[in-house]
């Protein structure tokens, strides 16, 4: 019997990945490899520290000040290209624009241009070279010189919005902070923290390294996707509470693999949610941007999909590990490690047949490994007994209880005549 299970058990294929991420059995040791992913972020956000301090941002109108034109690429003369659009700036205003970027598709295609201030006199000139190069119909679908805005941002303006935006951020991160020391115990607080600033730095520096524009839309979208970074946290660190609760009364896990087990748990529900938050961001940038060229929309959803993606990494392969780590600085958790130590290599040097059961692998176990609930049987009989039971053994009383209480030696036998 024993050697049929054995051969099935290792005739039997291993679970693909898909399967392990369904079941959540604890499959991919992810708290286990935490070294591997601090070097991997820690190399991530040293880059993007780097690229921060040395590259800077392409800040947009709203926070530097200056002039933004936008025009239909398409009209009754013809069609301009973006090199064609910043020859005409540069013929005109005598310098080169900040940038000149295409928006939009088809008909809908619109050319956006960025520059320092210009005064009236360069803008009325811009304006009335464009006009004549392109001839953009206006509402009544005749050609009209309003179909060309002019956007004059001043360097106070764009001041007041930089600091506006950074406050907003700081206000977040303190309610934040506060929420996380209110609903978690300080090491899960300080976990979720570290990955929240985390999220922060590595979305800003990826918007440093490939040079997106940042507009007032771009701090709004930060601050969502920071929102659903945290929630996603959230869902990670209650499971790996409800996996630990008591935790330190039982020898079945360390903490360590009770939440690696929880992460694996969660994994796949991560996984589901973030694609189906990225799929509605895809179709902001796709209709938006590609079919109704609004620029805006573009700043929205490049940083909302570059934060959620930041964000699921970080609550599953950051956060955890660190919190962790954390936990295991306690004294009783090390004990408690140790002690699940013990107990398996007590479990794999018994011989077959006396080990501990099943049963006893789920139960409060004491200090010299006798399992607690047998203890307390055994005491409960000798008690009523009047017999010391036995080390390691259990009486157990039977129907009617007459042979557990009935003294052990030779019975006397009721006196009277004998039948003949």
């Amino acid at each position: 019997m024993g050697a049929s299970r054995t051969g099935t058990t290792t005739g039997t294929a291993k679970p693909g990945v898909f399967t392990r991420l369904y079941t959540g059995t604890g499959a991919f040791d992810i708290v286990g490899r935490r070294k591997t992913w601090y070097i991997g972020f820690g190399v991530l956000l040293l880059i993007c520290v780097l690229s921060i301090a040395l590259r800077g941002f392409n800040l947009g109108v709203d926070f530097t000040g200056g002039t933004q034109i936008q025009f239909p690429a398409t009209g009754t003369a013809g069609t301009i290209s973006v090199e064609q659009a910043e020859e005409a700036f540069r013929q005109t205003v005598g310098d080169d624009p900040a940038s000149v970027q295409s928006v939009g598709s088809g008909a809908a295609e619109s050319v956006i241009i960025r520059s320092e201030p210009l005064d009236e006199a360069q803008t009325l000139a811009l304006r009335q070279t464009l006009f004549d190069a392109v001839q953009p119909l206006g509402p009544d679908g005749t050609p009209s010189e309003n179909a060309i805005s002019v956007t004059a941002v001043s360097g106070t303006w764009g001041g007041q919005i930089t600091q506006q935006a950074a406050i907003a951020l700081a206000v977040f991160l303190v309610l934040v902070t506060i929420f996380l020391a209110l609903y978690f115990e300080r090491p899960m607080a300080v976990a979720a923290l570290v990955g929240l600033l985390h999220d922060v730095v590595v979305t800003a520096g990826i918007y440093s390294l490939v040079g997106f524009e940042v507009t007032p839309s771009t701090v709004i979208g930060l601050l969502t996707i920071l929102g659903f970074s945290l929630y996603d946290t959230v869902v990670v660190f209650d499971k790996v509470k409800e996996n630990t609760r008591s935790l330190l009364g039982l020898t079945r896990r360390t903490y360590p693999e009770a939440a690696n087990l929880a992460v694996n748990q969660v994994l796949m529900r991560s996984i589901n949610t973030s694609l189906i938050a990225v799929l509605p961001v895809v179709g902001l940038m796709v209709v938006g941007v590609g079919l109704l060229g609004v620029g805006t929309l573009a700043d929205l959803a490049l940083v909302q999909m570059v934060g959620i993606l930041v964000g699921t990494a970080s609550s599953v392969l950051l956060a955890t590990p660190i919190l962790v780590d954390l936990k295991m600085r306690d004294p009783r958790f090390r004990e408690h490690a140790e002690k699940v130590r013990l107990r398996r290599r007590r479990t794999a040097a018994a011989p077959v047949g006396e080990g501990p059961d099943t049963a006893d692998a789920a139960t409060d176990v004491i200090d010299d490994g006798a399992p607690a609930a047998e203890l307390r049987r055994e005491q409960a009989v000798a008690a009523a007994s009047g017999v010391p039971a036995r080390p390691g053994k259990t009486e157990t009383p039977r129907s009617g209880g007459s042979r557990a209480a009935r003294p052990r030696g030779k019975t006397s036998r009721p006196t009277g005549k004998r039948r003949r």
